[in-house]
């Protein structure tokens, strides 16, 4: 990911095989990384058992919220994926019992679909 990218609000896959031993103490047993993407410090985290939204704060990144959502607790969720003036793909995700949308936006080398899919894949289990 390129510091432009980050700065603009983009975000992009990274390696989930690197975040399993990171993240050990935070996973259930039997929980593994499915996919994960990354803007800037912060990450987006699929597991086989949950969405995991990590947001890195202060200007350390040391102090850390652990955002979890379990697939069930998702009633509904859309992408808009980027077009020729707008290159920014979008994700919104609704979970039960508030109105307003977890957002997040991903460059357009990101495929969008893919992030649908395995968001998809959990929720309608």
């Amino acid at each position: 990911m390129g510091l432009i990218d980050g700065l603009l609000g983009n975000a992009s896959e990274i390696d989930p095989v690197k975040l399993q031993n990171e993240l050990a103490k935070l996973l259930a047993d039997g929980e593994s990384i499915d996919r994960a993407y990354q803007l800037i410090r912060d990450l987006i985290v699929f597991t086989n058992k949950r969405l995991i939204l990590i947001d890195k704060q202060g200007i350390t990144g040391k102090k850390i919220e652990y955002h979890s959502i379990p697939y069930r607790s998702i009633i509904h969720f859309t992408i808009e994926t980027s077009g020729h003036f707008d290159l920014d793909a979008e994700l919104k995700i609704w979970i039960s019992g508030s109105s307003t949308p977890i957002q997040r936006e991903f460059n357009r080398r990101l495929n969008i679909y893919e992030v649908q899919s395995v968001l998809a894949f959990y929720v309608l289990k």
